[in-house]
């Protein structure tokens, strides 16, 4: 009678015991994400600082004359009483560090100022321009991507072949290629010898925003984007295939060979999945490059998105705006290193226990 009491209790316990590591496991991963997060904003705002600091000095020692940039020609023609109204408008009268602090106080407001190209806030010209680049970003980004893990994945497949010859070949060319220049053959070859694709902009001439049709849009958008995306192809490309030769040579792929299994099998049920995630996480930690690329595509197309304002932000000693457009592209690029680690730790047991053991994540 006494072991038919106890044996409820027994049971319930038993339940109790299977259960507990379940909701042990769920309140690690969470406060590992918890963890994770608040390690990333903690550097994210370090780094804005030091990039802030950074930009602002390289402004400040820019031998670029705001006045002038802004003035132009006009400047010899207007009174020293208007002059020093424009000076003192833009706060040029007051020490760097000053300028600085003041700058910074208005940042952590939200406020980065007013254009002075564009005599708009410049939290509404970078939001006008980077909606047009991101279009742009996007596009290059997928197809050079895609491109990029087929073309690893073939090589990898066929290791020392010539089809692995042709593709590493073609990758090297690529990575040391220069995004302007390419943008400018594939200029002067589809543009001004086939007449094929559009010279400059991003729609017809003549023709405003909201007017513009979706053909016309992707037709000007064709040109910019496959510059960028022939460029992109090479780091993804030679990376995939690294992985994909170490995938085709591990213990379970010979093990599937010496049962009978074809290579292109091996490739498809095997080796894949193994080198699908770093595909991933490689490419959202190249949207600083895609960035970087973006600014000189823009400018050979005359493309009007955010990589062609930083250049006239530069040129015409455009401070706000150049500060402006530097903090949001470290954020830009940060969120996609982020993004990176995030995906690699989440789904790598190996790298999530490496982070924890480092209280990363």
């Amino acid at each position: 009678m006494d072991m038919v009491g106890q044996s409820p209790p027994t049971l319930k316990s038993g339940h109790g015991n299977k259960r507990s590591p379940e909701i042990k496991q769920i309140i690690m991963e969470s406060s590992s994400i918890t963890h994770f997060f608040i390690h990333k904003t903690l550097r994210l705002g370090l780094t804005l600082a030091l990039v802030s600091m950074l930009a602002f000095t390289l402004v400040s020692l820019s031998p670029i004359d705001p006045v002038t940039a802004y003035i132009g020609m006009d400047r010899m023609q207007i009174s020293p009483e208007q002059e020093s109204k424009i000076i003192a408008r833009w706060g040029l009268d007051k020490a760097p560090l000053e300028r600085f602090f003041i700058w910074c106080k208005n940042v952590a407001q939200g406020d980065l100022g007013v254009s002075m190209i564009f005599n708009e806030p410049v939290t509404e010209v970078i939001s006008k321009r980077f909606l047009t680049s991101l279009n742009l970003m996007a596009l290059a980004w997928f197809v050079s991507g895609i491109l990029g893990f087929i073309l690893g994945v073939l090589a990898g497949m066929r290791h020392n072949s010539l089809l692995d010859r042709g593709i590493r070949l073609y990758a090297y060319i690529m990575a040391s290629t220069p995004s302007f220049w390419m943008g400018m053959v594939l200029l002067s070859i589809f543009s001004v010898s086939l007449g094929w694709t559009p010279i400059c902009g991003a729609y017809p001439p003549g023709t405003i925003d909201t007017d513009a049709t979706l053909w016309q849009r992707f037709h000007h958008l064709l040109l910019p984007a496959a510059t960028l995306s022939l460029v992109g192809v090479a780091q993804i490309a030679l990376h995939t295939r690294e992985k994909m030769i170490d995938a085709m040579n591990s213990d379970y792929a010979l093990f599937a060979a010496s049962q009978g299994e074809s290579r292109t099998g091996i490739a498809i049920h095997h080796a894949l999945r193994n080198v699908a995630l770093p595909a991933i996480t490689l490419q959202f930690a190249s949207l600083g490059e895609l960035f970087g690329g973006s600014i000189l595509a823009e400018q050979v197309f005359s493309y009007p998105g955010l990589g062609k304002a930083t250049v006239e932000a530069g040129i015409r000693g455009d401070v706000p705006l150049l500060l402006g457009i530097t903090l949001f592209s470290a954020v830009f690029v940060f969120c996609g290193n982020a993004i990176a680690d995030l995906l690699y730790s989440t789904f790598d047991p190996r790298i999530k226990q490496n982070c924890e053991e480092q209280h990363l994540c």
